[in-house]
């Protein structure tokens, strides 16, 4: 099997994997701290969609990266 195929294959499932797991854990945390804090609720949604916001960024840079080795 080619190499590159196999990189390609790993980039974006690691790639994927990764923010997926942090998202996860993003969002567990958030609704956890909704719960013991219901009045602050509005201030760690924004953190939690900024949190996600940034974890799924690594997961499109991984796609790209994917893609640029795929297509080289």
């Amino acid at each position: 099997m080619d190499p590159k195929v196999i990189m390609t294959g790993l980039t974006i499932a690691i790639g994927g994997a990764a923010p997926a797991i942090a998202i996860g854990m993003i969002t567990a945390k958030a609704v956890e701290a909704m719960g013991r804090n219901p009045e602050a609720a509005s201030d760690i949604r924004t953190a939690m969609i900024l949190g996600a916001a940034f974890a799924e960024a690594i997961a499109i840079y991984a796609l790209v990266i994917a893609l640029i080795l795929k297509f080289t």
